[in-house]
C-alpha cells in the first residue's frame, strides 16, 4: 500500500492557504473584538460586584484649594489610591486623600473699588451654602451670590461722559444687555 502526501511547497497549497485565510480574515476579527468585550465587560462586572466601579471611572471634583480637613489616608500616588469618593492631593505637608471639592455654576462678581475683609471664611465653592461660590473679595474669600453671564460679546469700549462704575456684572443690566467696559469704567450696553 502507498501513501500518498500532498506537496506543501508547491504554487497550489500556497493559493490555497490564502483562500483559506481570506475567507476566515473576517471570523477571526470576530472573534477577537468578541472576546474583547467579554474581558472588558467580565472586569466591570467584577468591580461592581465589589462595589468598587470608582476603579473603572475617574472620581468627580477637583482638589481644594487649601487643607482644611484631616486626611483620610496618607501617602497616596493617585486617587485610585484612597477610599470612596476621596481625591489624591498635594499639600505642603505632602500627598494625602481628602473630599473633593466641586465648583458651583456662575461667576464671581468683580471685586469692588476697595478691599473686603482679610480673611478666609472659605476655600471652595462646596464650603458655601446653597448656590453661593467662593469668591476673592480684594483680601481674603468669602461666599458671594454668583452673577450669571448673558449670551454675546461686548463692544469696543467707546467715550462716556463721565468715569463712573454703571455696572459690575451682567446681572444689573436690563434684559440682554451685558455689562461693558467703556473708556473709563463700565457700563450697561447691547451685546455684538
Amino acid at each position: 500500500m502507498f501513501l500518498i502526501t500532498p506537496r506543501l511547497d508547491g504554487p497550489d497549497h500556497q493559493l490555497r492557504i490564502r483562500s483559506n485565510m481570506e475567507q476566515r480574515g473576517p471570523a477571526v476579527c470576530a472573534l477577537i473584538l468578541a472576546l474583547s468585550a467579554f474581558v472588558h465587560h467580565g472586569t466591570a462586572t467584577a468591580a461592581e460586584a465589589d462595589g468598587n466601579v470608582a476603579g473603572i471611572l475617574p472620581k468627580g471634583g477637583h482638589c481644594p484649594r487649601l487643607l482644611n480637613v484631616v486626611p483620610s489616608h496618607k501617602g497616596c500616588a493617585c486617587d485610585e489610591d484612597c477610599p470612596a469618593d476621596h481625591k489624591c492631593c498635594v499639600f505642603d505637608c505632602g500627598a494625602v486623600c481628602v473630599p473633593p471639592a466641586f465648583t458651583k455654576p456662575g461667576v464671581c462678581p468683580r471685586r469692588h473699588w476697595g478691599s473686603g475683609p482679610c480673611a478666609e471664611f472659605c476655600s471652595n465653592d462646596s464650603d458655601c451654602p446653597s448656590d453661593e461660590k467662593c469668591c476673592h473679595n480684594g483680601c481674603g474669600h468669602e461666599c458671594t451670590a454668583p452673577y450669571e453671564v448673558k449670551l454675546g460679546r461686548c463692544p469696543s469700549p467707546r467715550g462716556t461722559p463721565m468715569c463712573a462704575e454703571f455696572c459690575h456684572h451682567d446681572g444689573q443690566c436690563p434684559g440682554e444687555q451685558k455689562c461693558c467696559k467703556t473708556s473709563c469704567g463700565h457700563a450697561c450696553s447691547e451685546p455684538c
